[in-house]
């Protein structure tokens, strides 16, 4: 008796990994970073309109120990810069962050010393979102993005290898003297 006679009709076959990446991406709760104009964009994509229930996104989590999505909406200030690093610290793994902007990818307009030019500067960023601000529909394309990266992602140690190495290619990209007043 081989294994396809003891399977029922229609039953599907998986990996793991497989299993666990639908899951992962069908329960996304997000953290909101909401700074400035970006952030009306982004709740506007929680109301009924667009309605990112229909992902599994139904709250918005004000206690990043409850959620596993950052989206970082709006410029980051050098003062805010260390309270991002904290947020995305207390937040349990697997974690992934949206950079929702121009000012949160990569400064935008303000090219000055009290703004950071790109979040990526304090945390890893898995998916950038760019506009000024983007729409609200532009945030659910770039979640379903997400999504389709979040059920491609390797499990546990193999998920910590890509974020170590994101980490050490932005270290390298950015001099040390501009990383000790961020991170300080």
């Amino acid at each position: 008796m081989g294994l396809e006679e003891s399977l029922p009709s229609g039953f599907a076959l998986t990996t793991v990994e497989g299993l666990a990446g639908y899951m992962r991406k069908s329960s996304l709760w997000p953290a909101t970073f909401g700074l400035a104009c970006c952030a009306i964009e982004m709740m506007a994509a929680g109301a009924g309109k667009h309605d990112l229930a229909r992902f599994g996104m139904e709250v918005f989590r004000a206690s990043p120990r409850q959620a596993d999505l950052m989206i970082v909406a709006g410029r980051v200030s050098n003062k805010m810069a260390p309270v991002l690093r904290q947020i995305y610290d207390q937040m349990p793994g697997p974690k992934w962050v949206l950079a929702m902007g121009a000012c949160a990818s990569s400064g935008g307009m303000f090219n000055n010393y009290a703004v950071v030019q790109g979040v990526d500067h304090v945390v890893p960023v898995d998916i950038y979102l760019p506009g000024c601000p983007p729409r609200p529909e532009m945030l659910i394309d770039a979640i379903l993005k997400l999504h389709q990266q979040i059920s491609d992602t390797k499990l546990g140690a193999n998920r910590e290898d890509i974020i170590r190495e994101v980490e050490a290619a932005a270290l390298a990209a950015k001099p040390t003297h501009q990383l000790k007043g961020l991170l300080a």
